[in-house]
């Protein structure tokens, strides 16, 4: 899968699936993104290969209270993935929107539907959560192996 800003001047690849994919409707999401949601495929950062250009990382306020990391093309300012506290730089939450094929990554889970917008109409077959989720009550067995790696990774 690949992805870029509008701009063109940073291009990435994604050299594996992603994990999973949120949808998060928290109202800190709807204010970043300016609009409903924000749609996150969480991929291990070594697993972004740059194509063109290099991100700039701008530190923001998080709900949390730990901050997060967007990485914005220097250009067009178009943000094109996240790195929270908790898994910091070694996971990144890829913006869906920004891959050249978004309907290739559809929600896995919608989270935080406590501040959904009444308007946003959510599929049935997808879980929905108030807050977040137990993850390994949703994801597939191959992610959990994955992050089993990167947990490790980040303990060492």
């Amino acid at each position: 899968m690949e992805g870029r800003c509008i701009c063109g001047e940073v291009a990435y690849r994604l050299t594996e699936r992603p994990l999973f994919v949120h949808c998060c409707h928290c109202s800190w999401c709807q204010r970043e993104s300016g609009s409903a949601f924000a749609l996150n495929a969480l991929i291990e950062t070594d697993r972004i290969e740059l194509l063109a250009g290099r991100p700039e990382a701008v530190a923001v306020p998080s709900h949390s209270g730990k901050g997060q990391e967007i990485l914005r093309c220097p250009r067009c300012r178009v943000a094109l993935w996240s790195h929270y506290a908790g898994a910091g730089p070694l996971m990144a939450f890829v913006r869906v929107g920004t891959l050249a094929e978004p309907a290739s990554c559809p929600p896995d889970i919608h989270i935080y539907t406590t501040t959904k917008l009444p308007w946003v109409r959510l599929d049935e077959g997808v879980p929905a959560m108030a807050e977040y989720y137990a993850r390994s009550k949703h994801w597939p067995e191959p992610s959990l192996a994955r992050w089993q790696i990167l947990r490790a990774r980040m303990s060492a």
